[in-house]
């Protein structure tokens, strides 16, 4: 009996790391700056994220402007997608 609670403990520990280590961290902020082109560093949500030409941009709630709420998909710590929301995604965060 004491193996297998042993071998539970060590499975959900391993499950635990690895969630950890390849944890989406999906987010809504406010744009704080951006770069002139779209590849560069971006500050959302007081976040400083490196932006590449990978990236996808989905601008259907209006332009991703300072000012403007994004929802920002990210996946290993690379922005994957950026979509613009309307302003009141990013107050009820």
């Amino acid at each position: 009996m004491k193996m297998i609670v042993a071998g539970c403990v060590v499975a959900l520990v391993i499950l635990a790391v690895g969630n950890i280590a390849g944890a989406e961290d999906d987010f809504y902020g406010i744009i704080e700056s951006r770069p002139t082109s779209k590849a560069g560093t971006w500050i959302v949500g007081g976040k400083a994220l490196n932006v590449t030409e990978q990236t996808e941009f989905d601008e259907d709630y209006g332009p991703l402007n300072v000012g403007a709420c994004a929802d920002v998909e990210m996946d290993d710590g690379k922005v994957e997608e950026m979509e613009s929301e309307p302003l009141q995604k990013c107050a009820a965060n």
